[in-house]
């Protein structure tokens, strides 16, 4: 007969540490993929590429739960990354960035014309010049400190109040995000139904 088989029981992470709250924006949720490739090889997959020093990056973009391509555009994000594939080589890097693609006819739309890709990752972005690839942002950060439930309430009530901080004049905006630092968790609150599972009506 074996022995059981031994699992440790996992590391509790500090709860009083810092926290980032930034503002959950109504879109949909993508990537813009960037790898390295040789350039004999076809890159018929991807929806793009760049050079920087020499070297062939391609560019790929995903949906929530798959690859598009520009046959298969998902509200015309692979189109974006297509137009902006150099651009988005040379300020992203390789690697896989993930983001919010919303605007103009994605979810609530928040009275824009046009669409934006705002990146997830604010500690890596949010002092990056995305000012070189049209429609790239960084979600907006509302605190950023120690665990503070005050923290969080001023976030939801600055909200309500003012409207959105990623569309300014927008006055229904979605709810947070608070990312603990520490355990490398997120959690989501939104202004309205937070109650509600996903995909169910109140």
């Amino acid at each position: 007969m074996t022995e059981p088989e031994f699992k440790p029981w996992p590391k509790i992470s500090r709860y009083n540490r810092d926290i980032v709250i930034t503002e959950k924006i109504d879109g949909t949720n993508g990537a813009i993929h960037i790898v390295a490739v040789d350039p004999m090889e076809s890159q018929d997959e991807w929806v793009g590429a760049g050079f920087v020093d020499g070297v062939l990056y391609a560019v790929g973009a995903q949906s929530r739960k798959r690859i598009v391509h520009l046959g298969d555009n998902h509200f015309g994000f692979a189109q974006w990354a297509s137009e902006n594939a150099q651009a988005l080589v040379e300020t992203l890097g390789e690697g896989t960035h993930f983001g919010e693609w919303w605007g103009r006819k994605i979810a609530r739309a928040y009275d824009q014309t046009d669409r934006t890709f705002s990146l997830f990752n604010t500690s890596r972005w949010r002092m990056a010049d995305t000012r070189l690839v049209p429609g790239l942002s960084v979600v907006p950060v509302l605190y950023e400190g120690p665990m503070s439930q005050n923290a969080i309430n001023d976030a939801q009530h600055d909200l309500r109040l003012k409207g959105s901080s990623a569309a300014p004049g927008f006055m229904r905006p979605e709810g947070i995000v608070i990312y603990h630092t520490a355990a490398n968790v997120m959690f989501k609150i939104t202004l309205e139904n937070d109650e509600v599972p996903k995909g169910k009506n109140a």
